[in-house]
């Protein structure tokens, strides 16, 4: 840091405030220039600050999953190339290189002040279609090659002018052409924004003073996180849970975890868990940083600043050849949704026995990711939701009802916006009344949603919590579990497991009934009220 720059609390609190606004108006202006209901309603996109050593420097409040995974994919862009111009943008997806699944595209563009390359600004959306062997991108799969079209680390734009070769590769290879050209666009006009408000700051302090404040904002948060650990008792903490099947066979398969805190500093070590699987649930390691530095987070007593000094003070430790540190090409397109929340669920059961009085029940455990395809004359849909469900009870509140929870902060998509965009139905959507686990608090309730089909459609289910309910603690009950359910328009009706694809006609009707929440505490001898 330059001897010529002061910071102080104040500044550094207006920096603070500068970043992170950057970043939530490129998130405004990526949701107002998208074309599906995915990014413009359900909001599954996430956008952030990094500087020029790939640093994450702000975030906006979106996704946890991304932002916590994205400096990875940015570290990777930044080392591929020998170097960036004014005007590039670099475009990827792979999820060996930083990323999640496929669907989520990731796009890092350079900022130059005066001095040359200062910063980067970097945006992550989840995309209807990228190809692969089901509509939706999420698939049955065995292998990373049947989840889509993978994009190494490539220009996008090279010096301002199009790589046309690669948007039409892209828009290509998705079921919804024109949706994929739409997106990408509202990315790079995101992208636009946030260059031109890091470049507007840099002119009005300077390069070395945004610079000096990038730094003690990093510092700063990594120092409040050490605190956060440092009020952990320190100690060795154990848990254990599993996931219902890899969507080719419904055996349980363990995640384990090991947490050891000493003084300012946290190791959390996955070994133990189940070697890598057949299936789409393997989790890149990046996800598993990503759920583990989230679950960190939340014990923060004040608001944390989220960046590259959160994540120094915690050891993350995946063991090789694992489902939470696979080899190329494992499937893993729901290792992102599924795996990311399954590993929320075990850092969260350890730290309750060095935080009993701190850390809630488990929440719903699962995304519910529902894909749809359909044509009706000669047009393609494409659709994609997760759906909420029952937040955990706490040691003094009842758990949320009917929200999402955890690795995901989107939205479901409206019953209006939807049945415009597409050839369906919504025939309910309310609450799961109940199905919170009881206890002292009880847990959240799940949602049920259900779906009619106006034209033939692909649908594939990825859940989780279907046969495994979310626990509760301290005597707490167990949410009650979810269920998936397709009836055809003859009336037969069909239970189908977590994860399934199946073929409907018209006038079949799927119904999705999500998880609840875990109860908190033993229920008192007077009966307990919500």
């Amino acid at each position: 840091m330059s001897d010529k720059i002061t910071v102080d609390a104040i500044s550094l609190e207006v920096f603070k405030n500068l970043f992170a606004s950057i970043a939530e108006e490129m998130g405004v202006t990526l949701r107002r220039s998208s074309f599906s209901p995915n990014i413009r309603e359900r909001l599954d996109f996430s956008c952030a600050l990094f500087d020029k050593d790939a640093r994450m420097v702000a975030q906006a409040a979106h996704i946890p999953v991304h932002l916590g995974s994205m400096p990875a994919s940015v570290a990777y862009a930044v080392r591929h190339f020998e170097g960036f111009l004014q005007g590039d943008v670099a475009i990827l997806n792979d999820p060996y290189r930083g990323g999640t699944h496929l669907p989520d595209i990731t796009m890092v563009s350079p900022v130059f002040g005066p001095d040359g390359l200062e910063f980067f600004v970097a945006s992550r959306a989840h995309h209807a279609d990228v190809g692969g062997m089901s509509p939706g991108s999420l698939p049955l799969s065995t292998e990373l090659y049947q989840e889509g079209l993978i994009i190494p680390p490539v220009k996008l734009r090279m010096s301002g002018w199009f790589n046309d070769g690669v948007l039409d590769l892209i828009v290509a290879n998705s079921r919804a052409p024109q949706e994929r050209l739409g997106d990408i666009e509202a990315q790079l006009a995101a992208h636009r924004i946030g260059e031109l408000r890091l470049q507007d700051i840099i002119i009005e302090y300077g390069a070395e003073a945004v610079k000096a404040h990038a730094q003690a904002l990093i510092d700063y948060s990594r120092r409040m996180t050490e605190a956060t650990i440092a009020a952990i008792p320190d100690g060795t903490y154990r848990f254990e849970d599993a996931l219902e099947g890899d969507g080719q066979t419904e055996s349980e398969i363990p995640i384990c975890v090991t947490i050891k805190v000493s003084g300012e500093h946290m190791t959390v070590d996955f070994e133990g868990s189940a070697p890598q699987v057949a299936g789409n649930v393997n989790a890149v390691s990046a996800i598993v940083r990503s759920a583990t530095w989230y679950c960190i987070r939340l014990l923060a007593e004040d608001d944390v600043p989220v960046n590259h000094g959160c994540f120094e003070p915690i050891e993350v430790i995946t063991p090789e050849h694992s489902l939470l540190n696979p080899d190329f090409p494992a499937a893993v397109a729901v290792g992102n949704t599924e795996t990311g929340q399954r590993i929320v669920d075990v850092v969260l059961g350890a730290l309750s026995k060095a935080l009993p009085d701190r850390i809630p029940a488990a929440s719903q455990g699962t995304m519910n990711n529902f894909t749809v395809g359909m044509v009706v004359n000669g047009q393609q849909y494409v659709y994609y939701e997760t759906i909420g469900g029952g937040h955990g009870a706490g040691p003094s509140w009842h758990g949320i009802s009917g929200r999402h929870s955890h690795m995901t902060n989107t939205l479901n998509t409206p019953v209006e916006a939807l049945e415009f965009t597409y050839p369906l139905r919504v025939r309910a959507y309310e609450l799961r009344d109940k199905s919170g686990g009881k206890g002292r608090f009880f847990g959240g309730d799940g949602i049920r949603r259900e779906y009619e089909f106006l034209a033939p459609a692909t649908v594939t289910f990825n859940s989780e919590r279907r046969t495994r309910p979310p626990y509760g603690l301290n005597g707490g009950k167990p949410g009650a579990c979810g269920q998936n359910t397709i009836i055809r328009a003859d009336g037969t009706t069909e239970t189908v497991g977590a994860k399934y694809t199946a073929r409907l006609q018209s006038g079949d009707r799927v119904i999705i009934e999500t998880p609840g929440g875990g109860g908190w505490g033993k229920t008192s001898s007077r009966k307990s009220k919500r």
